[in-house]
């Protein structure tokens, strides 16, 4: 798949790694539509990188007629959809049981699932059908699906339950979709960010962000929206890549 004049759909798109991806795009001659929250900072990217490559649709992705709409908005501004990355996400932290005795919010963790996978699925599924109806490339590839998961899909740590729970599933997801669209051209991978120097590690002090880094076996820093923009460009020239995931995480293995 060529970057330049691509079209990409990007959840999470108005900060963190979804901002990174949505940079690199513009930046390669590509086009992208950002869905976020209304909350979030999607028109101030737009600004940032141009109303002419860039729109912003305020998308709650547990929502599946607003993920529709936003879908169809791509769709009518820049005519296609070639790449679809899942990056929005919440990280919510709590025990199953607590010291106290209080037990892990069943509305938590069931509304972490709707966002993190369900969300996911709901966008990715709603894509495909959009990217089913271009014109094939050489190798017959119509798009590319990229899921976001995480490290904690396969190492969640205490109080993950929920995040590692959605997370796993969107990464056990990866390779059913990938053989399910194949009759279609449509390539699907997946991500496993490790720690990564995004709006979720905001207000941490400086000895906590020390000992995140320590955790690296090498770089010695976190991860950045760029080293996961730069995945998503090699995902995207190399339509041999498909149905894998990969880990970006500077080899941290988390205990």
């Amino acid at each position: 798949m060529q970057v330049d004049q691509s079209v990409g759909l990007i959840t999470g798109g108005a900060g963190g790694l979804g901002a990174g991806a949505a940079r690199m795009l513009v930046r390669e001659g590509g086009r992208v539509v950002l869905i976020d929250l209304p909350g979030s900072r999607g028109h101030e990217l737009v600004k940032e990188i141009g109303d002419d490559v860039a729109l912003f649709v305020p998308t709650d992705v547990t929502q599946t007629d607003q993920v529709e709409a936003a879908v169809s908005a791509g769709l009518e501004r820049f005519g296609r959809l070639d790449v679809c990355i899942n990056a929005a996400g919440v990280s919510p932290a709590a025990r199953v049981v607590h010291k106290t005795g209080k037990l892990f919010p069943l509305d938590v963790f069931a509304s972490t699932v709707a966002i993190n996978l369900t969300g996911a699925f709901d966008v990715a599924r709603q894509a495909a059908g959009a990217m089913s109806k271009n014109a094939p490339g050489s190798d017959g590839e119509r798009g590319l699906i990229i899921n976001v998961s995480s490290i904690a899909a396969v190492e969640g740590q205490v109080g993950q339950a929920a995040y590692a729970a959605s997370k796993g599933g969107l990464a056990a997801l990866t390779l059913p979709l990938a053989r399910d669209l194949a009759m279609w051209g449509i390539r699907v991978l997946g991500v496993l960010p490790g720690i990564m120097d995004t709006p979720m590690l905001a207000g941490i002090d400086e000895s906590r962000r020390a000992a995140l880094v320590d955790l690296h076996v090498f770089p010695k820093r976190l991860g950045t929206p760029e080293d996961f923009a730069k995945v998503v460009h090699a995902f995207m020239i190399n339509t041999m890549l498909n149905g894998d995931m990969i880990r970006l995480d500077a080899s941290t293995r988390l205990a």
